[in-house]
């Protein structure tokens, strides 16, 4: 079998999927082809949307057990039930692939379930079951994603070294937990598990947590999560890992060299990143280059060195983040179809979904003061909003950041209750290019979060109102 298309999108993850959409809505005839067999990568699948279902199934959980009796609300009764936990998020996860499908029909973007490889630069053989289709498009767009990065020496086997998909499919509570890596995805599962009952310790070769999160939030937030009841190790650099039936023994050393020591737990979550995913399509076929670290190289219009040729997401450069993805697959798609298709980069938010929660937009203070760049600060405390006082949410604050003279607003840093949801307002202005008075001078509803936005902004020229 043989079809011929205007597009060929390779991967049904977020960019992937998107991109397909938005070149069918332009009257484009396309095809998207994803090997997974359900559309929405690993976002949907392992990543994004499961890890979020069982974030908030676990936070209801430590709320029956550490905070309803302060509201007045007694249970003398109650207990786990992982199994109809992990089927709620499984439902969650099969509904929104399902959408997938029906905007593909809505959009009349044909999907097909199979491996696609290059042949040349206009040709994909497709595997499908044991049959091989050859579809052919005038362009291509790779958008395949990542994979999790492996540490030398560690073996993972998905059921006591365990990755984030592995992480997300546990049978039961383990007592205790290694998690490999201080970044977003290990600290939000060490969450989950640490409010489902195991003692949860962090094990970092950097000497902070989140190294690419605004120094004083990843700070404040690894201080918040200790008092939780996480513990770390951080400068920590892990040698081997070795199973048992009684476990996981983990062999550690300090980064800069020193004494070895052991540590033990029931299970081992390795999350120390992710790399581009590109094994098995055959770039070399087309030509397409790579960079040194495995990312398809591609210039402002998301066009590879091949003119038919074009990639999205986690496999080129930059942040591997859905909605960076999304944004690119519009972008690509709108240009493809003679449209103007942008991504600003430089506001693209990143969040990281412990409780509380943090989000960031813009430039950190540490890269203000690498690029000499002169700013103003304004920080409001959630201990201060009378909204949170209410809810009972106080740790954290709001942090903006504002050029010195002109008072543009540089960036935006929020640990605190819903920081995912506020940090939209700051990357709206910014999008704008909004100054911190601009915030400050627009009412915000009373009470709200998000008047500690404004404080912030308020604070910036030192004339918060409620601190």
């Amino acid at each position: 079998m043989s079809a011929k298309y205007d597009i060929a999108v390779i991967g049904g993850g977020p960019g992937g999927y998107v991109a397909a959409i938005r070149a069918a809505q332009l009257g484009k005839k396309v095809v998207c082809i994803e090997k997974r067999g359900s559309l929405g990568g690993t976002c949907l699948n392992v990543g994004c949307i499961p890890s979020k279902a069982l974030l908030h199934s676990s936070e209801k959980y430590e709320e029956v057990t550490e905070s309803f009796a302060e509201h007045g609300i007694k249970v003398e009764k109650f207990k786990l039930d992982l199994k109809a936990m992990m089927a709620r998020k499984d439902k969650v996860v099969s509904d929104l692939c399902n959408g997938i499908e029906f905007l593909f029909k809505k959009n009349k973007v044909d999907y097909v379930k199979g491996s696609a490889k290059f042949k040349d630069k206009q040709t994909l053989e497709v595997t499908v079951g044991k049959k091989k289709e050859i579809i052919t498009a005038d362009r291509i767009i790779i958008a395949t994603g990542s994979e999790v990065t492996d540490v030398p020496g560690i073996k993972i086997d998905e059921k006591q070294i365990v990755s984030s998909t592995g992480a997300l499919e546990l049978s039961k509570v383990p007592k205790t937990m290694i998690v490999i890596g201080g970044g977003y995805i290990g600290l939000e599962l060490g969450s989950v598990w640490r409010r489902l009952g195991a003692k949860v310790t962090v094990v970092e070769y950097m000497d902070r947590i989140t190294p690419n999160m605004d120094k004083e939030l990843g700070s404040t937030l690894m201080k918040i999560l200790q008092k939780q009841g996480v513990e770390f190790k951080l400068g920590t650099k892990v040698m081997s890992a070795k199973t048992s039936d009684k476990g996981v023994i983990l062999e550690i050393e300090p980064a800069a060299g020193g004494k070895k020591e052991k540590l033990n737990a029931d299970v081992v979550l390795v999350s120390v990143g992710r790399k581009p995913y590109t094994e098995g399509l055959g770039l070399e076929a087309a030509g397409v280059e790579l960079n040194d670290r495995g990312q398809i190289v591609t210039d402002k219009h998301f066009q590879t060195n091949i003119d038919s040729v074009f990639a999205i997401g986690d496999v080129t450069e930059g942040p591997m983040l859905a909605h960076k993805a999304e944004e690119e697959g519009v972008a690509v798609a709108e240009h493809l179809t003679g449209k103007y298709g942008h991504v600003n980069y430089g506001i693209i938010p990143s969040v990281a979904y412990t409780w509380p929660e943090v989000a960031s937009v813009g430039a950190s203070e540490e890269e203000l003061k690498n690029a000499g760049i002169a700013y103003k600060v304004g920080k409001f405390p959630f201990m201060a909003n009378s909204r949170a006082r209410a809810v009972g949410e106080t740790d954290g604050f709001v942090k903006i950041l504002a050029d010195k003279e002109k008072d543009r607003v540089l960036g935006v840093h929020i640990i605190g209750p819903d920081a995912g949801t506020l940090i939209a307002q700051a990357a709206a202005v910014m999008e704008f290019g909004a100054s911190s008075e601009d915030i400050a001078r627009t009412c915000h509803a009373h009470p709200t979060l998000n008047e500690a936005v404004k404080e912030a902004a308020l604070a910036v020229d030192k004339r918060a109102l409620h601190a």
